[in-house]
């Protein structure tokens, strides 16, 4: 499981290989394999995988389930396939990269899933005439599309969502339920915006104002945007403040996990990725290619450099300029010294007995030592 196609939409495993765009990927069946191919209705693990579905092995492992599954085909490497100590009850597919083959098979079968949803726009949908919808948007029930809004073509929005003043979306973009953009929200291509998700809230920023009385506030207008590229995935209940002044901007490729907090004016590099709960605040800048984990926290105004890999539960109080893994809750720094220092405070409680011992018996000898003296005067 699962069995994701009807039995009339099931593929032959030729077509459903030559569907997927494998540029740059090398997969192949092997030599000798001939017609007729299974007919292929869903994928899964290879333990639960059946006879009508694909299967993968990316761990090495889990190598040994290869002579369990009852997967009719499974995608693994050219190496293992060489390595096979028995004959397979599957079809193999050869590829460099079944993890990533299992990717584009999982994004061909849910566009089946997809095209399956209803279309159109539902009658309870509030549009303003000024909006433009390119051909083909879906619009869910209860959704508020506000002035001036454009809509590229082939975009989904899910029930209740709100499309504020002046925002925009690519073509092909898909929102669950319940995502709210505020005004002046730019969003590129084929987004993925999942339930819950807040753009263009105002960012955190006041004045301190004692003319109002002693610790009081004044609000500072929050009138920057926030611009997303390409390619960009946000998990459920994430949200992405936006600018003071500059736009908060999420660059191509980004992807964020749930629950995560973007501060205003922070701006994020291609291809970087952050798990659940990171916190993120106003005005850091941070490189392509980085990965920050679950609930590490960065301060603000700070600049990560690129290929910066930051780990769960760190927090980052100050610049990064050099490709790395950094780890600590405080101080943060290089893994490796990081690792070194944690293995020395593992062992803190043994060093102390050890000092202690040795002042031990530096206090007697220095005891000795005068009791020696006195006995020669």
């Amino acid at each position: 499981m699962p069995v994701l196609l009807n039995v009339d939409q099931a593929v032959q495993l030729s077509e459903l290989i030559d569907a997927i765009n494998k540029t740059g990927l090398d997969c192949k069946l092997p030599e000798g394999i001939k017609e007729p191919m299974p007919r292929i209705r869903g994928l899964g693990s290879l333990l639960s995988a059946g006879p009508e579905e694909i299967s993968f092995l990316s761990n090495p492992k889990m190598q040994d389930l290869l002579e369990q599954t009852r997967a009719a085909v499974v995608i693994l490497t050219p190496q293992v396939y060489e390595d096979l100590g028995f004959t397979p009850s599957f079809i193999p597919v050869l590829c460099s990269e079944p993890y990533l083959m299992y990717a584009l098979l999982a994004q061909r079968f849910d566009q089946v899933r997809m095209a399956d949803l209803p279309q159109g726009i539902h009658p309870s949908a509030v549009i303003d005439p000024s909006a433009q919808l390119g051909e083909g948007v879906s619009v869910g029930p209860f959704c508020v599309v506000e002035a001036g809004v454009k809509i590229g073509r082939g975009t989904r929005l899910g029930a209740h969502c709100v499309i504020g003043a002046g925002s925009t979306l690519g073509p092909d973009c898909l929102l669950h339920a319940r995502v709210t953009l505020y005004h002046q929200v730019h969003i590129g291509a084929r987004a993925i915006l999942h339930s819950g998700v807040v753009l263009g809230a105002d960012g955190f920023g006041f004045a301190p104002d004692p003319v109002k009385g002693k610790g009081a506030w004044a609000k500072i207008a929050q009138i920057g945007h926030v611009r997303i590229g390409d390619d960009v995935e946000i998990g459920a209940n994430t949200t992405v403040d936006r600018g003071a002044l500059d736009d908060t901007v999420l660059a191509n490729g980004v992807k964020l996990d749930n629950q995560i907090m973007i501060g205003h004016n922070v701006q994020v590099g291609e291809h970087t990725a952050m798990a659940a709960c990171v916190g993120v605040a106003g005005s850091t800048q941070i490189g392509a290619r980085c990965t920050i984990a679950g609930a590490a926290m960065l301060s603000g105004h700070l600049v990560l450099g690129d290929d910066v890999h930051v780990s769960g539960g760190t927090a980052v109080t100050s610049n990064i300029s050099q490709p790395g893994r950094y780890t600590g809750v405080y101080p943060f720094a290089g893994h490796q010294d990081w690792q070194k220092n944690a293995a020395v405070l593992g062992q803190l409680s043994g060093l102390r007995r050890r000092l202690r011992s040795l002042e031990r018996q530096q206090a007697d000898g220095a005891n000795e030592s005068s009791e020696h003296i006195n006995k020669q005067k």
